[in-house]
């Protein structure tokens, strides 16, 4: 069958999220041909190119989403098709029908949003407002806010791929005027009602930027109206181009998501110099966008249960939502199997990305805990700091705090001064590959405050070490059992519990076999493949035949037995369950028909692998 891969910011790009992940799926389902959609978030992202793709990769599509500007859209954009779509630089440029049809549209999705905040977001909970979990009266006001914003969202759709001009419209000044309106309008929350201009400045211009994929050209017959399913590898601007898909050509859309979109969105507004009426209105039209996402997939794929939990919260169906845990490589680590490792039981080992995130300081403060019980216990932290001026500030503070808590020692009079503490990367003498990482000593400690799916720590297990961990994110799932788990930001439990193992080497052993056991069963590369090879089936088999391309040989003729008998039968095909039933044909644009989206970002970067 035909895919339709959609990514946001990773694959086929050397860098980027899930960007192994894509590639071991794709080259693991050989039988398939994939078609890649991508989106860039960065210049740098783009400059670095490509990894090789594999021959099932028959068609390569992306498109930028950090470009804001006329000037670097221009060196993207082919000059015919960036005209019809910039131009008159707003939407002053439509005329009398295109900017009623504009105005009615967008004042549609602004009013759902602004009035998100009133119920959800205001409380820091966009998509409880936008989920399912309301009654009465909220529960019917939530219904239609999610009508309001599905029928902006499709009908901006359908004026971008028939007129253009949509990035400008959202930066007119007819958008950010209906903005203003919405806001101050009844029922809206205290926060979106003290936006000021240069707020919904601000909000506009991210509205432009995530609503991007509406103005590209990728929807006609022979891209991803050609697909035969649309499997989205995040949620967010990625599965965009799955909901046009699936509502101008019927196609299935399938949703993976290791880490939930929405939830990294709230964690990343943390940390931006956004006012906090934009950081409002962004969570609502996320939590918005998530909820008709989940709604309109056949099926969605979380990589863990916590990421479960989120989408359910956020609208998703239980019925529709399947676990399939990400597969990971574990022939690298297989010599090391469960051997001791060199680094001896007395070692504590950390491994990952130095960060805020990952707690060391009171990883540190629960080692001198360790070192005053076991004077014989070493730390080696080995990892490299996150780039930028905060992961390497964060490494010189750990580095400081190490200094201050353990004084270089002596052995005697006539050693060298040693420190219990190492700050190590990898590819180094000591620590020449990952594997060697984990092998450097005998418990594998993780202190975290913030973590979605541990990686490390199923590398970990995939060693056979025993492991000490934080209860955050998936770790206690990951885990299941193999390993000690103490509450985060508390030094004194992990001391405790590394102690524990620290003394006691049988159960040491004991935990990491069974933690070896339990990720080669839940956690490698064959598996995940196994339950996509699955998935991608069990879609096709329930979608109904319904484009003419799947029936036609290539003269254009009708293909021998392409379609079943039963098919030619008026109202004999059952509707199955209201997941994957065909969409209403009055719902399908006018311009879908004719296979060509006219005012389209054509393009920006195409080509075939």
């Amino acid at each position: 069958m035909r895919i339709g891969l959609l990514t946001d910011g990773g694959y086929p790009y050397a860098t980027g999220e899930s960007r192994l992940w894509c590639d071991r799926l794709v080259r693991g389902l050989a039988q398939h041909e994939f078609d890649l959609f991508a989106l860039s978030r960065t210049a740098e992202q783009e400059a670095r190119g490509w990894v090789q793709l594999p021959l099932q990769v028959s068609r390569v599509r992306t498109a930028p989403l950090w470009i804001a500007d006329e000037d670097t859209l221009s060196l993207h954009v082919p000059r015919g098709l960036l005209s019809r779509l910039l131009s008159g630089g707003g939407a002053h440029s439509y005329g009398r029908r295109e900017r009623r049809r504009f105005t009615t549209h967008f004042t549609a999705l602004a009013t759902a949003v602004c009035t998100a905040g009133a119920t959800g977001a205001e409380r820091g909970d966009g998509c409880e407002a936008a989920g399912r979990g309301q009654r009465g009266d909220g529960g019917r006001a939530a219904a239609t806010e999610d009508t309001r914003f599905t029928e902006g969202l499709y009908g901006l759709a359908e004026l971008a791929c028939e007129h253009g001009g949509l990035p400008a419209a959202l930066r007119s000044e007819t958008a950010v005027r209906i903005l203003e309106a919405a806001c101050r309008a009844p029922g809206t929350g205290r926060t979106v009602q003290a936006a000021t201009v240069p707020d919904l400045l601000a909000f506009a211009a991210e509205l432009d930027r995530v609503l991007r994929p509406l103005s590209l050209d990728w929807y006609d017959e022979e891209s991803l109206g050609a697909v035969d399913l649309c499997h989205a590898t995040s949620g967010g601007a990625a599965a965009l181009p799955g909901l046009l898909a699936k509502r101008f050509f019927g196609v299935p859309l399938l949703v993976t998501e290791h880490s939930v979109r929405l939830r990294s969105h709230y964690l990343a507004a943390a940390g931006t110099p956004l006012s906090a009426p934009v950081r409002a209105l962004l969570a609502n039209f996320h939590g918005r966008l998530a909820a008709e996402v989940y709604r309109q997939a056949a099926l969605i794929t979380p990589g863990n249960t916590h990421a479960r939990r989120w989408q359910e919260r956020c609208g998703a169906e239980p019925a529709k939502v399947r676990t399939v845990y990400p597969g990971m490589e574990s022939g690298r680590f297989a010599a090391l199997g469960e051997n001791e490792g060199d680094g001896g039981p007395d070692t504590l080992v950390w491994v990952g990305r130095i960060e805020p995130a990952k707690d060391l300081v009171a990883l540190l403060h629960a080692f001198a805990e360790v070192r005053g019980a076991e004077p014989d216990a070493r730390l080696r932290i080995i990892g490299a700091p996150a780039q930028g001026a905060e992961g390497a500030g964060y490494l010189a503070h750990c580095r400081a705090l190490a200094a201050q808590l353990f004084p270089d020692e002596a052995a005697d009079a006539h050693a060298a001064d040693d420190n219990p503490v190492s700050f190590e990367d990898i590819g180094g003498a000591e620590v020449p590959d990952l594997a060697q990482a984990y092998a450097a000593g005998g418990i594998v400690v993780l202190s975290s405050v913030v973590e979605g799916f541990p990686i490390s720590l199923v590398e970990a297990m995939f060693c056979g070490r025993a492991t000490v961990s934080t209860d955050v994110g998936a770790v206690v799932e990951v885990i299941g059992g193999t390993g000690l788990v103490v509450p985060p930001r508390n030094p004194r439990a992990l001391a405790d519990a590394c102690l524990a193992l620290l003394r006691d080497p049988e159960r040491r052993a004991r935990l990491g076999s069974a933690a070896r056991a339990r990720a080669l069963e839940l956690f490698t590369v064959e598996q995940n493949l196994a339950a996509f090879r699955g998935i991608y089936l069990e879609l096709i088999a329930r979608a109904p035949v319904r484009r003419n391309a799947v029936t036609a040989d290539a003269d254009g003729g009708p293909r021998p037995f392409a379609t079943p008998p039963e098919a030619h039968v008026l109202d004999l095909w059952p509707e199955p369950d209201g997941i994957l039933a065909p969409e209403p044909a009055e719902r399908t644009p006018s311009w879908a028909g004719r296979g060509v989206c006219a005012g389209a970002l054509g393009g920006a970067g195409d080509g075939d692998a």
